[in-house]
């Protein structure tokens, strides 16, 4: 089988987490060139690339060098939130099939170029969004298109995740988050919670995001652990960062369902992405990792403690068929599996000539939430949501039944 020769575009933690976990352990795909601004963040990859698989990529700074390269079949970019969609409009009109991690977008503006561009080569293009392969996630998936949970009405996700040390000591790690939390106030990583939630709503295919609203809190959060980290006199102990330590966005769909969304990263708590799935017939909790469902647990429904973590007593009935094999093979990668096996699902698409299963209108859709919420914040008035397909969310073609699809369940 011919492999899948690709160039990695970034490669800070993530980007150098990703190559070592989830590309280079693949037998069918060579890493043949590397890109960063940083040259000590090259030679570290292409260290790792050398002693994985003996081929000593090509190192460029300039990413453009990468995409003029004939041998080059597919580009993964882990690179900072605001290079995403350039990258990857460049990627594809130099005929490089596209793999861009997540992140919200700048302009609703940038997120219609990413479609337009699309639209014109035709090449390519999936957010490598990890969580629509989570275990909990694809389990809910299958319940809602088995019809256990009734008719969705509401779901629920956020990220939530105690981010203060690793926003304060940007320039020490050479991480984005520290500029945006500086000078902007938004959903600033609306996909970890809205893929998968999009995915069992049937977005961009039979339904559609029509409108948002959005409110911040305060920004006190990174002032007062600057304030005990690094003391008084530090340069930016008391910056007035715009980032507002809780966000929350209410969407609502065109069938009438709403989403809530909320982010949360700069207040001590505990990791979660507060999933959960509202139907007629029951719900799907994350943070507890609990199912309810009518006429079966109603007993508790003032002491809801018994029921936690009664999960595990629906995966012999509910398990995802993804995560089925994903067990019996062994879970690998990053982020409990997560990583391998949207990598799985990126290459085999790639290699079948498959639909990628978040596709360019999900991604403009997902991304297009960051702009539209800073919006909303700024004016306190609610947001149009862009159609990103142009009408054809009420007719798209029925996606194939594969293994990795993310439209349908597909039984093995």
């Amino acid at each position: 089988m011919k492999k899948i020769r690709i160039g990695v575009i970034g490669l800070g933690g993530r980007g150098l987490g990703l190559l070592k976990d989830a590309i280079l352990p693949r037998e069918n795909v060579e890493v043949i060139a590397l890109s960063d601004l940083y040259p000590d963040r090259m030679e570290e990859a292409a260290k790792a690339v050398q002693e994985v698989s003996g081929i000593s990529p090509e190192l460029h700074r300039d990413y453009h060098e990468i995409l003029k390269m004939e041998s080059v079949d597919a580009v993964v970019i882990p690179a900072a939130w605001e290079a995403h969609i350039p990258i990857a409009v460049d990627a594809m009109r130099a005929g490089k099939i596209v793999g861009c991690e997540v992140g919200g977008a700048y302009s609703v503006q940038d997120c219609w170029e990413l479609v337009k561009t699309y639209e014109e080569t035709g090449t390519p293009c999936m957010m490598m969004e990890n969580c629509c392969y989570g275990r909990e996630e694809l389990m809910a998936l299958n319940m809602v298109r088995k019809g256990v949970l009734g008719t969705v009405v509401h779901c629920q996700g956020g990220y939530h995740h105690d981010l203060r040390a690793e926003v304060s000591f940007g320039r020490e790690n050479r991480h984005y988050r520290l500029r945006n939390y500086m000078n902007r106030n938004c959903e600033n990583y609306p996909t970890h919670e809205l893929g998968p939630i999009a995915k069992i709503l049937n977005i961009n295919r039979g339904n559609q995001m029509l409108s948002l609203t959005s409110t911040a809190s305060r920004a006190a959060g990174l002032n007062e652990f600057l304030k005990r980290e690094k003391g008084e006199d530090y340069d930016i102990t008391n910056y007035p960062f715009a980032q507002g330590d809780v966000v929350t966005t209410v969407i609502k769909c065109a069938h009438g369902e709403t989403i809530v969304l909320t982010l949360d990263t700069t207040l001590p708590r505990f990791y979660s992405r507060g999933f959960e799935i509202r139907g007629t017939k029951g719900m799907y909790t994350e943070d507890t990792r609990s199912i309810f469902l009518d006429g079966v647990h109603n007993k508790y429904d003032f002491d809801w403690k018994p029921m936690w973590n009664n999960v595990e007593e629906y995966r012999k009935d509910f398990e995802h068929p993804i995560w089925r094999r994903n067990l019996e093979e062994g879970v690998r990668g990053g982020h409990g599996g997560m990583d391998w096996l949207e990598f799985d699902a990126f290459f085999t698409a790639i290699e079948q000539n498959l639909p990628m299963p978040v596709d360019v209108y999900d991604m403009a859709a997902w991304m297009a939430i960051t702009p539209l919420s800073e919006q909303a914040i700024a004016t306190g008035a609610p947001q149009a949501i862009p159609d990103f397909t142009n009408g054809r969310w009420t007719m798209r073609e029925e996606e194939p039944c594969w293994h990795f699809g993310l439209a349908n369940v597909c039984e093995e």
